[in-house]
């Protein structure tokens, strides 16, 4: 029970500052913190309830390596907002996708004017709500495009949403425009050119007509 858990507790740190040479003049201030963290305990925890192990309530989520790669080329890598992304994608690995959402949201309170950012919440937030395209989600989606309408990024990540939540045509168009923004020079236009080309197939396949 929590009682027998937190006396264990007082007497091992008791016995630890004893160990480490703690002298008398300062126990008072350790027995004095001890005395106030039980207490605290007392009237805000539930010392009655019988002890178990927590078991963690997540399942690890893949993450796409190919599209975490597309997106540095896209947005660049090296730099704050970057990180915070990459630390979203260890929280989407591990399976909390909260934290995730999380750490994308406290990127923007740092720079609400980034479109990779609010690109990076959209993402999280179709995941975070079983691959749907919510209204946040789309919100997000849409700021990263009101923010950078001439960039490919936003287009591009707002059709691999399309795709999660099972709406090919939004994302046909959304891979389209992307296209559509990214001059034939730039390092990744080959690769979403071959990506817009492969869901076409799919849908040609699957409206019953040869693909373009």
């Amino acid at each position: 029970m929590g009682w027998v858990a937190l006396v264990l507790i007082i007497v091992a740190a008791g016995g630890l500052s004893w160990l480490i040479g703690v002298g008398r003049d300062m126990m008072w201030f350790v027995g004095a913190a001890l005395m106030l963290g039980a207490a605290g305990y007392a009237l805000q925890g539930s010392p009655g309830i019988e002890g178990h192990p927590i078991e963690a309530n997540v399942t690890p989520i893949e993450v796409d390596t190919g599209l975490v790669e597309l997106r540095g080329k896209m947005f660049g890598i090296g730099t704050g907002e970057a990180a915070f992304l990459g630390t979203s994608d260890a929280m989407i690995r591990a399976g909390n996708l909260r934290s995730a959402g999380d750490l994308a949201l406290a990127g923007i309170r740092q720079s609400p004017n980034s479109a990779m950012l609010w690109t990076g919440l959209g993402s999280v937030l179709v995941q975070h709500d079983g691959n749907t395209m919510s209204p946040a989600a789309l919100f997000a989606f849409r700021r990263a495009i009101t923010l950078a309408p001439d960039h490919p990024g936003p287009y591009f990540f707002l059709g691999v949403a399309f795709i999660r939540a099972q709406q090919l045509p939004a994302a046909r168009a959304a891979w389209a425009r992307a296209l559509a923004l990214t001059p034939a020079t730039v390092e990744y236009h080959d690769e979403l050119a071959e990506r817009l080309k492969l869901l076409d197939q799919f849908l040609a396949q699957n409206a019953g007509t040869p693909a373009p």
